[in-house]
């Protein structure tokens, strides 16, 4: 196993070639072709990774015709404004690319996410004190502006020793942006972090989520995509220390010529870990898009741990495309469970049947089944502040699918 994908300490050019070597002689894929989860290259240096050509695996979904600037290596736009909302016990402030706080979750995995590191100049850093339990969550608005440049933005979360809050993300307006989101959640710490994308149309959002989970710690990770032209998050969990444990939840609403794409990492380092993660979607409109990677891997010291994945999506109309991958290595045979689960199907005629057979139009038929696909998975993301948007979202997304059915 190469100690590439080990928590790579910041900006140190030297150590970073270390890491590339090492990966090298492990015979890690550094480039190219399909390459084991647990192997995956990673370098703050863009340098280290080629442009894209569409042919790799991490990028053989994604249109990679459509975010050619974001290859360039810099990124000179200006990011969206940040506006915090801080519940009592959070603190909030920003601070210069030399904090030392920076860059310890995790290394950048493609050229995007080095760019984006490379890139900012200030980053927001959220910290939940210790101990602090606020009863409401704090909100990030993150507001893009229009800009054409593609631009840079790092957001870092801290959840310390034995706290329990939620952070809310929400990304509004438009925006061509590549972002990082650390979420650090130390030992004994409850942490709900909700990312909501609601860009506008023409958006382009390219984000990596790295989080570190520490023992006895939980992290609830919920991503709900909704907005912009072309959103691809790539969301990874390293649980680092024994009885660590993350809830990743996703949903997801694709319409015509929208790219939505969710790629997922949970390496599980340590023993005695649980995840669990869940992403449903559904799409509608010619040229729509949704992409779902899920991968797992369970090291050969992770003994006793338990990990299922799920992911569903449901095609309503003609036109439109879902691709399904879930993945699981597993380097011990001493764990409670692990198993996965993925399935695209179209609108199902016969519960559309079996409601019209009771007196049910068939538009409102129609609108209970979308519904009903989503509601267990809005009743476990649990936060009042974002179930009624989505609640909201989602009878807009179906009023959309009656308009092109009708």
């Amino acid at each position: 196993m190469s100690s590439a994908l080990q928590s790579t300490s910041a900006p140190d050019k030297e150590s970073m070639k270390t890491d590339h070597s090492a990966a090298v002689a492990d015979g890690a894929h550094t480039h190219g072709g399909p390459e084991p989860a647990g192997q995956r290259f990673t370098s703050f240096d863009v340098a280290d990774f080629p442009v894209p050509t569409g042919r790799e695996e991490q990028w053989r979904f994604s249109p990679v015709d459509r975010f050619q600037k974001f290859f360039a290596g810099e990124l000179p736009g200006d990011a969206p404004t940040v506006v915090v909302d801080a519940a009592e016990g959070v603190s909030s402030e920003q601070v210069g690319r030399d904090d030392d706080r920076l860059g310890q979750v995790g290394a950048p995995t493609d050229r995007v996410s080095a760019a984006a590191w490379n890139g900012f100049s200030e980053a927001t850093v959220i910290t939940v004190g210790k101990n602090a339990t606020p009863a409401q969550p704090t909100s990030v608005a993150l507001t893009g502006a229009g800009n054409t440049d593609p631009a840079a933005q790092h957001v870092l979360i801290v959840a310390e020793e034995h706290s329990e809050a939620t952070v809310i993300l929400n990304h509004f307006g438009s925006a061509q942006l590549a972002q990082t989101v650390e979420i650090d959640v130390r030992e004994g710490a409850r942490l709900t972090v909700v990312s909501l994308q609601e860009w506008e149309p023409g958006s382009v959002h390219l984000g990596a989520h790295r989080s570190r989970v520490g023992r006895n710690a939980k992290l609830k990770h919920v991503v709900v995509t909704l907005g912009g032209d072309v959103v691809r998050l790539t969301p990874d969990v390293a649980l680092t220390e024994p009885g660590g444990e993350v809830e990743k939840i996703g949903m997801y609403f694709t319409d015509s010529d929208q790219h939505q794409e969710h790629r997922l990492l949970v390496d599980h380092q340590a023993p005695n870990c649980i995840s669990r993660v869940t992403y449903k979607g559904a799409l509608q409109g010619q040229s729509a898009h949704a992409v779902w990677i899920g991968d797992v891997v369970i090291r050969s010291e992770a003994e006793g741990t338990d990990t299922y994945e799920l992911n569903r999506n449901l095609v309503l109309t003609e036109g439109a495309r879902a691709d399904s991958v879930p993945n699981l290595e597993i380097e011990t045979g001493e764990i409670e469970g692990a198993g996965h689960a993925s399935a695209t199907g179209r609108f199902d005629d016969e519960q559309l049947f079996y409601l019209r057979a009771r007196g049910i139009p068939e538009i409102e038929a129609r609108r209970l089944v979308v519904v009903g696909f989503f509601a267990e998975l809005i009743n476990e993301i649990d936060v009042p502040a974002v179930t009624d948007r989505l609640t909201a979202a989602i009878e807009e997304e179906i009023q959309q699918y009656e308009s092109v059915s009708s």
